[in-house]
């Protein structure tokens, strides 16, 4: 089946959301502090690599996120991979309004930043470029130092969470 996804248009408007949660991707919670301390963050599965040289990875944050002017002016972020088992902090930093960092476990870096330890994955970025796509901004990190912990991420398909068999 063919899809005309032009603006505008409800049903091809669905089905292309159909298509996109058809994709399996992995899950990510990304993390900054803005000038006065405060720790913001959001749930992006709209995450890759770009570079190997330099380092680049990207992530996609909504325009209509309340953290997205905090991330506007961040220069420092960290990218987390999460775990199967942080799924609802992974539905937390998705919507809006909770109290994200609530009881969650994150700790201080030595740069102010929130980190998630128990993450598969950690990466400390250094923001590399942005650029406007569409309803959100790509923000581009230059990842500085990279922390891995022997574990599964979690899987995100047709709008559930999975585990990698």
């Amino acid at each position: 089946m063919s899809v005309d996804a032009s603006p505008g248009r409800r049903e091809p408007a669905r089905l292309f959301r159909e298509a996109m949660a058809s994709f399996p991707s992995g899950v990510t919670i990304v993390t900054t502090a803005d000038g006065d301390g405060r720790w913001w963050g959001f749930t992006a599965t709209s995450f890759c690599s770009v570079s190997m040289d330099p380092p680049l990875v990207l992530v996609c944050l909504s325009r209509s996120a309340r953290c997205h002017p905090v991330f506007e002016c961040a220069t420092h972020w960290l990218v987390h991979v999460i775990d199967p088992a942080d799924a609802g902090l992974a539905l937390r930093f998705a919507s809006k309004g909770a109290d994200k960092f609530a009881d969650a476990g994150f700790t201080v870096d030595d740069r102010g930043l929130p980190a998630l330890d128990r993450a598969c994955v950690r990466l400390d970025c250094t923001t590399h470029a942005r650029h406007p796509g569409g309803d959100h901004t790509i923000l581009v990190g230059e990842v500085e130092r990279a922390h891995l912990r022997p574990a599964t991420p979690a899987v995100y398909y047709r709008r559930d969470f999975r585990s990698l068999a």
